[in-house]
């Protein structure tokens, strides 16, 4: 796996990723939006349904100051190629995340941008710079586990 920060320099409204992974879109399009395989590297995701307009949540733990709640809604969804979704965690942050997927010679490079962090969510900002980047490997380890 080769990933990428792309997040611009000084910006703190957006993290973004690029990650290239030796597997085919419709690989990694199945750990995008297949509720098991979600589970095994993001989060467990209910009511899961990638249509546009369709509510689901990620739900886990609570840790103390959270809930363990992130409620989400399809925005985009374009099988497969993007996937884009809200990403709500109470009132305290509303972002898009958006998985994007293109074809390479080795499999495949996959975007990853989440949008719409407030000037004062620095510490939000952080935290999902420094989650994605878990999340990512974690995807890159399933890959490589999954044969289908």
């Amino acid at each position: 796996m080769s990933l990428t920060d792309t997040t611009p320099p000084g910006q703190t409204d957006a993290v973004a990723f690029e990650v290239d992974l030796p597997h085919a879109p419709e690989k990694i399009w199945r750990a995008l939006t297949e509720p098991a395989l979600l589970a095994r590297w993001l989060l467990p995701a209910v009511g899961f349904d990638p249509a546009p307009g369709r509510a689901f949540r990620f739900q886990t733990d609570p840790h103390p100051g959270w809930d363990g709640t992130v409620a989400c809604r399809i925005v985009d969804c374009e099988a497969p190629r993007r996937l884009s979704y809200t990403w709500d965690v109470g009132e305290a942050l509303r972002t898009v995340v958006t998985f994007t997927l293109e074809a390479t010679p080795s499999g495949t490079r996959l975007s990853l941008m989440q949008t719409g962090f407030a000037p004062e969510q620095k510490q939000n900002f952080g935290g999902a710079r420094y989650g994605w980047k878990l999340m990512l490997g974690k995807l890159d380890d399933l890959m490589a586990q999954d044969p289908k």
